[in-house]
């Protein structure tokens, strides 16, 4: 096993990625380094930004070098772990490539790649169903022979998964490329899928993907880099990602920033504190000669990328990623699509994310119901929960502010009214029904909310009351319960 799984939270995970010049922690965005030529020389990566992994291509390497090429390391100047592709991205764009697949196979073996990617053949984001089927199986294909041809065994290999926009068709090539010997599978060509901003596709294919390779492999998002998505990315399983944005992106005079992207010539300040930013203006950025401001945003963004990452790994090790979520998600109208996607995938979710948390839950609006605790709290409750003998009556009260529920004044003043047969729970959002005797678990003292009543509570009030001989509910209209409007009101003792 090459990948150690170090901390959780949702389905997103800090990891260690173990290769021959060194270990990578996990989530790590890969930065894309043209053989040739850089506006950041790839050397500044290592010394200044602290990076140890960068992706190349090698079948660049191969049309500008030779099959002679020698050590990637030396051609890039990156002494660190190189991961190469193969030419399906050109593939995609141009439509063919002059290389068979155990050439630039061979090739990257050659030139020493730390991990090698096989010339899988693309599936894009406009196929129909028939070019799709067939990038699935001619990649399978090539993924079975490619095994047999490999010589060095301590490189690593990724099995790319195709499908783009069927579901079926990237369920198939994820279990099956699953049952191969690879030790990475990206997600084959979402970059257009990206471009569109549909995140709600996206999701769907990383989560599709997820459920049918094998856990212990890292899950690798080809093309992503933008600080705006990671954790979104991150949240549903993703653990590697590969960008050229950084560079792209300042070619064009755009700055990233977590919440999205920003043209410089529209800005009056930098609102960043990274080495750039604290040390430049906007109107020197403006003045300078064009290549010298393509470098300095350049690295601006690079620094807006590792950043976000570091954020997003704080998050994970604190148990607030789905907080982070909620942050970053709303950045767009078409991320918080993709955000409010999540509720279809919540059973996934809460089987990835885990049981013990370090710290408590704020909620602020309905989204947040489909979080992992609270589906897991509900599951488990309607799964185990048997209501104490001798307890006829059921008493309900609202959640109240105070926690735990069983040290609020409502309760204490109901407590003291009734008789033992009677049960007293709460009931409300997020939770539904809490039982007062497991009021002081986690997560149901646990929490913060600024969440609207959504009433949805009612459907889980009806189904537990069908246990109990008399419902009584305080403050709230139910048909076919008992309702009063004060503690007062209380007729059971």
């Amino acid at each position: 096993m090459c990948f150690e799984i170090k901390d959780r939270d949702l389905a997103g995970k800090i990891g260690i990625l173990k290769t021959r010049r060194g270990n990578i922690e996990t989530p790590y965005v890969m930065p894309v380094v043209n053989p040739i030529r850089n506006i950041i020389n790839p050397s500044e990566l290592i010394s200044e930004f602290k990076l140890n992994m960068i992706i190349t291509n090698s079948y660049i390497i191969m049309k500008h070098y030779g099959i002679e090429a020698k050590d990637v390391h030396e051609i890039t100047g990156f002494h660190g772990v190189i991961m190469t592709d193969s030419g399906a991205y050109q593939l995609l764009i141009y439509g063919r490539i002059d290389v068979k697949p155990e050439e630039i196979l061979k090739f990257q073996e050659k030139i020493k790649s730390d991990i090698g990617v096989i010339l899988d053949v693309p599936t894009g984001g406009y196929a129909d169903r028939q070019e799709a089927e067939y990038t699935v199986m001619e990649t399978l294909r090539r993924a079975k022979e490619s095994i047999a041809l490999r010589n060095d065994k301590s490189m690593l290999w990724a099995g790319p998964i195709q499908g783009g926009r069927f579901l079926d068709l990237i369920e198939k090539s994820a279990e099956e490329m699953g049952k191969l010997d690879f030790h990475i599978h990206p997600l084959g060509s979402p970059t257009q899928i990206m471009e569109d901003y549909d995140y709600k596709t996206l999701i769907d294919m990383i989560v599709i993907a997820k459920r049918k390779l094998p856990p212990e492999r890292p899950f690798h998002l080809f093309g992503a880099g933008h600080p705006m998505m990671l954790s979104l990315a991150v949240a549903l399983g993703c653990d590697l990602f590969d960008s050229a944005a950084y560079a792209l992106f300042a070619k064009d005079g755009r700055y990233m920033t977590q919440s999205g992207t920003l043209r410089i010539e529209d800005l009056n300040e930098l609102p960043c504190n990274c080495p750039i930013c604290s040390k430049y203006d906007v109107k020197y950025i403006m003045e300078i000669e064009r290549s010298e401001r393509e470098l300095l945003l350049a690295k601006h963004n690079l620094y807006m990328v590792i950043e976000e990452i570091k954020i997003i790994k704080e998050a994970i090790r604190e148990g607030r990623l789905w907080e982070l979520l909620e942050i970053r998600c709303r950045s767009h109208p078409k991320l918080y699509e993709g955000f409010k996607r999540l509720s279809r995938y919540s059973k996934y979710l809460e089987e990835q994310d885990p049981i013990i948390s370090r710290r408590g839950i704020f909620f602020y609006d309905q989204i947040a119901i489909n979080r992992p605790e609270v589906i897991r709290y509900k599951r488990i409750f309607d799964e185990r929960y048997e209501k104490p003998e001798g307890k006829e009556v059921l008493l309900l009260l609202p959640m109240p502010k105070d926690k735990p529920f069983n040290k609020s004044k409502i309760f204490k003043e109901a407590f003291k009214l009734v008789e033992e047969r009677v049960h007293i729970c709460f009931y409300g959002d997020p939770f539904g029904i809490v039982p007062v005797e497991l009021s002081e678990t986690f997560p149901l003292s646990q929490f913060e909310s600024s969440m609207e009543d959504s009433k949805g509570w009612r459907e889980d009030i009806k189904k537990f009351a069908r246990n109990y001989r008399e419902i009584i509910i305080l403050g709230e209209e139910v048909e076919g319960f008992k309702s009063i409007k004060s503690i007062g009101e209380l007729k059971v003792k």
